[in-house]
């Protein structure tokens, strides 16, 4: 397709989105809520629910349709959760004493870049945060993806078309989605937000509209000596076989603590983990990183599936794979974000020595992401807070469950991880509804509050001489 073909086709699906926004923007927050509940409804509705999940499997190869079925069920009900009498249209906050009053408006034309890993739950939650602004969406899938989205569309404008509400709101690129349709829907909307690759961030910021991507993902977990290790183990396990690890947030290190290592060892193998030898591991090596890039082969991929693939027999029925290591870098690939259930060992001589690991593994991928802990000691959990380059810090949970928001827990729900400057983002939070409003400030006048120059310099002169 030639550029102006594709800047034309872009500019035709602008242009029915802005004027269903424009109906949509004078919607009352009790239809607004009616929208969203409705494409809430597009996707937990059960049969389609698993439609999707089996088309999501079957399309991408990645994953696997029960913990599908789940995540697209369980992300959704807990963003309706968090948006339950969020106030999005009109005034939503009033600060008498500083004469502010603050109005929700529209950012206008969301343009929504979506992976495949999560090729329904991920345009979903973005959709229905859009819509909560008021908000029209285009979404950009990923080509693997784009069949899932399409049919995810389907099931939205068949929900909008039963409360009457423009079914333009929600559009996505058409079939063969390609990086021209993205890139230019990228320039033309009013607001881009990105999920996937760091290259399409990257494209995002460097567009021309404003933009909110979101960082890599390379989990690290300390196991620390105060740790009721069976529970941390049971989460680790949990966390990392979910849905084959396509999860950015699914553990790809533990560092266990010298004194407890042994035992945290034996209880990751209880809970279904082989720890391969140093052989195995180079054999794995070779079949993950055949040419220094990570193989499709092995992405979101059954621990047993991979074990053949890397003719480890014993490992046949593994529910997760564990290799040891003693670096971080390019030299040692096992540092880096695997997406699949194998599961990077460290051992550290204490805590001090733990963060130094895990500092290393965040220079080479995944600064401003989040770290996990398993302990008792709160003193270690405010220190990882304070000093790791990381925008969350979960504690005693399954980190894929819970950092993406958890109904035990106050994190936004989510399926995108903002990773602050660390991460190169613009956000260090939950990608939630309120990046998708403008905010108008009315201010009136009040009495005024005007430092005197001893109140602002006194002290400080006085200590200095100044």
């Amino acid at each position: 397709m030639s550029a102006n073909g594709v800047m034309d086709l872009v500019a035709d699906r602008m242009e029915r989105a802005r004027a269903a926004q424009q109906v949509f923007e004078r919607y009352t927050q009790e239809q607004v809520d009616e929208v969203v509940t409705a494409v809430g409804w597009a996707i937990v509705h059960p049969e389609r629910n698993r439609a999707l999940a089996e088309l999501a499997v079957k399309s991408t190869g990645l994953g696997n349709v029960a913990d599908k079925v789940v995540k697209n069920r369980r992300k959704t009900m807990g963003l309706l959760r968090d948006l339950r009498g969020a106030k999005t249209v009109g005034v939503i906050a009033e600060y008498p004493e500083q004469g502010i009053v603050e109005i929700a408006r529209p950012v206008g034309v969301v343009g929504a870049v979506v992976p495949s890993t999560n090729p329904a739950a991920t345009p979903a939650n973005k959709t229905i945060n859009a819509l909560k602004g008021r908000n029209a969406v285009i979404l950009a899938p990923s080509p693997k993806g784009a069949g899932t989205c399409a049919k995810l569309l389907e099931f939205i404008h068949a929900e909008l078309g039963r409360v009457g509400a423009p079914p333009d709101l929600v559009q996505m690129l058409p079939l063969p989605v390609t990086k021209e349709l993205t890139l230019e829907l990228m320039r033309q909307v009013d607001l881009v937000v990105v999920t996937g690759s760091q290259s399409n961030v990257r494209a995002a910021y460097s567009s021309g509209t404003p933009a909110i991507g979101v960082g890599a993902g390379n989990v690290v977990s300390i196991v620390e000596e105060s740790a009721d290790l069976a529970a941390a183990a049971a989460n680790i396990r949990r966390s990392k076989i979910f849905d084959n690890a396509t999860s950015c947030s699914s553990e790809n290190s533990v560092v266990i603590l010298d004194a407890v290592y042994a035992p945290t060892v034996a209880a990751l193998e209880r809970e279904g983990g082989v720890m391969l030898t140093a052989a195995e591991k180079a054999r794995l090596q070779s079949v993950m990183w055949p040419d220094r890039k990570l193989s499709a082969a092995v992405t979101a991929k059954a621990a047993p599936e991979i074990a053949r693939l890397a003719g480890i027999e014993r490992a046949r029925e593994a529910r997760f794979l564990m290799v040891e290591d003693d670096g971080a870098g390019p030299d040692h690939p096992f540092s880096g974000e695997k997406l699949s259930p194998v599961l990077t060992v460290y051992r550290a001589r204490g805590f001090e020595h733990a963060m130094d690991i895990a500092r290393a593994v965040y220079r080479y991928q995944g600064a401003g992401h989040s770290i996990g802990i398993h302990t008792r000691n709160d003193e270690h959990v405010l220190r990882l807070g304070l000093e790791l380059p990381v925008c969350r810090v979960i504690v005693n949970q399954a980190h894929c469950i819970a950092n993406g928001g958890s109904f035990d827990n106050g994190l936004p729900f989510s399926l995108s991880m903002g990773c602050g400057t660390w991460g190169r983002n613009s956000i260090s939070d939950n990608l939630n509804y309120r990046h998708f409003l403008n905010i108008t400030r009315v201010a009136r006048p009040i009495p005024p509050v005007e430092p005197t120059e001893e109140e602002l310099f006194g002290a400080y002169r006085r200590k200095y001489g100044a």
